[in-house]
């Protein structure tokens, strides 16, 4: 298939299906017709379009972990300690990576080897191995909304198994889950795969279920700038929306300064409506996820616990939807149910101390929010030109040509020519703009504010700059100093 945006064919789309379901033998589980009545019988505080579109109607910002270990029952208990002991809103389901490759019979050994022992010998839950009554087992099992995260570029049959599965969230999209996670699938084949997820979520959708659709903000999770994020999230809310998903969750992940993060999910949210409304799907809920910090943590858990509060505080003074939510043992590798669910009690309790507390009209976010609107036009109007007007055409040539770039991406098929480093009130800039393209005036305003930095410091702004931000969090501060 010549690769457009335009929505599929019932036709075309159930011919592909048939061959995505022979890709491992649970998905021979799998009869959409009745999943789409299995859904229709789920409750309502368990399906994420409800519960994310009060939150929105509320003001109220959700919370939400990271959670998955290999075994149904352990990955079961796991979610009901998080949604009694952590007080989480939403529930996650995050998959294993052999199953994100798509390396299911290594699942399988993941699972037997986990048997074995008595613990998971997985980093998630592999879903597609457990099959549809395997993920129905999960959903039943807790009284909110799960979701189902994960990193993969072709994730068509994990979607199959798990919408039919009644999970009602799905995260991911065609750069989200391929820049940031692989080396050599192309733009276009990810956007291809994604084009099938997103034709799923809306075949389900046409048949009266609601399933949301999310994107991964944090990309790289190292010193992403708005701007980049932002673009990348209201593109594939644009592929989604031409497939007929009608919930879209947008995600940001934090860069640390207060007045940027603010500025950064507001402009998300505002731009998001602007560009669904310019071609014509004004039938969309649009929701905003925050991701905490996703660089370095401290090892000292009271240091940890203060980086995730910020992240709280952010997620709250921005009006983000949903916030996922980090863990004290972050340094350490994958945390303990205990200490994911602190994670979540800290931050709800700032949640609750600044939900009364609005910052309006401070100039300084405003400010920040004409900047970060006017790049992100930038490169979005630079992608649809370079496509005709066709999204996913201009990504491609977007990315070939690097007027949409991601920062430290492994991926191949990016420039990865963009550098950014903090300015002197730790907000993300540009050190190196690559081939953004960005005005003359913008330009400039990166330029000066590393400069400033850099007369504060007495250096001149260098990728040295970019390694001291980098480690800074995980040793106490945001801004990286150097040393004397």
């Amino acid at each position: 298939m010549k690769l457009k945006n335009i929505k599929w064919e019932e036709e075309k789309f159930l011919k592909e299906r048939n061959d995505v379901l022979k890709g491992w033998p649970t998905g021979s589980q799998v009869d959409i017709e009745e999943s789409i009545n299995y859904h229709k019988s789920i409750l309502k505080n368990k399906v994420s379009k409800f519960v994310l579109k009060k939150a929105k109607e509320e003001g109220k910002t959700l919370t939400q972990p990271r959670a998955g270990v290999a075994l149904i029952n352990d990955h079961i208990k796991l979610l009901q300690y998080l949604e009694k002991e952590g007080m989480a809103d939403f529930l996650p389901t995050t998959i294993d990576s052999y199953t994100r490759l798509n390396r299911y019979e290594e699942a399988q050994k993941g699972i037997d080897e986990s048997i074995r022992l008595g613990r998971s010998m997985l980093n998630g839950f592999p879903a597609v191995n457990h099959g549809v009554d395997g993920c129905r087992k999960v959903v039943e099992s807790v009284n909110v909304p799960v979701e189902v995260r994960h990193g993969t570029p072709d994730s068509r049959l994990l979607a199959e198994i798990t919408l039919a599965g009644g999970f009602t969230d799905y995260e991911g999209g065609a750069i989200t889950y391929n820049v940031p996670y692989s080396k050599d699938v192309s733009i276009e084949t990810s956007i291809k795969n994604w084009q099938y997820v997103d034709r799923l979520t809306g075949y389900y959708q046409e048949n009266s279920v609601d399933i949301n659709r999310e994107s991964f903000g944090p990309l790289t999770g190292t010193l992403v700038p708005p701007c980049v994020s932002n673009a990348v999230s209201i593109a594939e809310a644009l592929l989604a929306a031409t497939q007929g998903v009608k919930s879209i969750s947008v995600g940001y992940g934090q860069c640390g300064n207060l007045i940027q993060d603010i500025a950064a999910i507001k402009s998300l949210s505002i731009l998001t409506e602007e560009y669904l409304r310019k071609f014509g799907y004004t039938d969309v809920l649009i929701t905003t996820v925050f991701h905490q910090w996703m660089g370095g943590f401290p090892y000292n858990e009271a240091e940890a616990f203060a980086v995730i509060s910020w992240g709280a505080v952010s997620a709250g003074l921005g009006g983000a939807t949903k916030v996922i939510v980090k863990t004290p043992h972050e340094a350490y590798g994958i945390p303990s149910k205990e200490a994911n669910a602190l994670g979540l009690r800290a931050t709800k309790q700032i949640l609750n101390m600044v939900k009364d507390q609005k910052l309006t009209e401070i100039e300084l976010i405003e400010k920040e929010i004409n900047i970060i609107k006017e790049e992100t036009n930038s490169i979005l109007e630079a992608v649809l030109n370079l496509g005709k007007g066709d999204i996913a055409i201009g990504l491609v040539r977007g990315f070939e040509s690097g007027v949409i770039d991601v920062p430290f991406a492994p991926s191949r098929f990016t420039m990865s020519k963009i550098i950014p480093a903090r300015d002197s009130h730790g907000a993300v800039r540009f050190l190196n703009i690559g081939n953004l393209p960005f005005s003359k005036r913008i330009k400039k305003f990166h330029k000066r504010k590393l400069e400033e930095r850099g007369k504060i410091e007495n250096r001149k702004p260098s990728y040295k700059m970019v390694v001291d931000d980098i480690y800074a969090i995980s040793k106490g501060y945001l801004v990286g100093k150097s040393k004397k």
